[in-house]
């Protein structure tokens, strides 16, 4: 490809979306790579999303096909393409390679996005949006007067729990330790819940049901014996994973492995921007994804101007 793009956006996923629709409004050069072939990102496997401004009880998919069609009335689509690789990402002009093709760009948005750390058990996936989540916040409301587990030991879990328990008539916190490694005063909150019940030294081995949960087997690490608990629904909060592995070398990243970045998206590298669940931030949810998509294309506009790569 001989063409130096202006911007590469890097995803197709609220993040990603919003920065093309943005990115074609300010009449950017731009090329945009997504490997999905529907666009959303992780909201097309949300049943129903209950908490986006104006569209309550819209299923991930759909919202995520009304987030591309609003790109694609402005002109912008995707290439569904796999990327392999970015090189040269602190110079002028950034490389992505794909199978087929290489492209160049002055800016990049990197909206890969992240993705929640799985069980790998049976049935989380069958059950996905039938009762498995990954998002109290999100499906909690789905769960009122009905029984919930959730499992893990970490401030996500332990707030979860908490939440989930103004909700349901009963939660079970299931950890593989007999002891929590969520804070103290987050732990205070669980243990002054009445209809929490907590599940020690146990690890899930399949989440129950056919067209939706029925419950979660568990097994104790230290008698070994397997039992059934009954639920409706099974929160996962073992963690997420940020999807960096193509810049983990080439950028900034914290602890966590996520891209140092704030609200402007500025990274580590000059002309390279993160949006949406892939940078450090406290909330990610589709709002602050979407802003963020917005904010990277500022972002690129203000780099632009200032180095002078482009008549804008």
């Amino acid at each position: 490809m001989s063409d130096i793009y202006d911007l590469a956006i890097l995803g197709g996923g609220p993040a990603g979306i919003t920065a093309a629709i943005y990115a074609s409004r300010a009449r950017l050069n731009t090329i945009w790579i997504d490997k999905n072939f529907a666009p959303g990102g992780q909201i097309t496997a949300t049943y129903e999303v209950d908490n986006y401004p104006g569209m309550p009880g819209i299923s991930g998919m759909d919202l995520g096909e009304a987030f591309g069609e609003h790109a694609r009335k402005l002109g912008l689509e995707p290439q569904r393409e796999k990327i392999l690789s970015l090189e040269n990402i602190s110079g002028e002009v950034k490389t992505i390679r794909t199978k087929k093709h290489e492209y160049q760009a002055k800016t990049l948005i990197l909206a890969f996005g992240a993705e929640h750390r799985k069980l790998d058990i049976p049935g989380e996936d069958d059950l996905g949006g039938l009762g498995v989540s990954y998002c109290a916040t999100c499906d909690g409301a789905f769960y009122k007067d009905r029984t919930a587990v959730v499992v893990g030991g970490g401030n996500v879990a332990a707030e979860d729990a908490v939440f989930l328990s103004g909700l349901c008539e009963k939660v079970y916190l299931v950890h593989r330790r007999d002891a929590l490694r969520a804070d103290k005063a987050i732990q205070e909150k669980v243990f002054a819940c009445e209809n929490i019940e907590m599940v020690w030294d146990s690890v899930p081995l399949e989440i129950l049901g056919q067209e939706e949960v029925t419950g979660l087997k568990i097994r104790n690490v230290k008698t070994e014996e397997e039992r059934e608990l009954k639920a409706d629904g099974v929160f996962i909060a073992v963690g997420i994973v940020p999807s960096t592995a193509l810049v983990k070398d080439q950028l900034k990243l914290d602890e966590n492995g996520y891209i140092c970045a704030g609200e402007d998206g500025v990274t580590s590298a000059p002309g390279v921007f993160a949006a949406g669940d892939i940078r450090t931030k406290a909330l990610r949810q589709i709002v602050t994804a979407v802003s963020d998509g917005a904010n990277a294309v500022a972002s690129a506009q203000k780099y632009l101007w200032r180095t002078d790569n482009g008549n804008h």
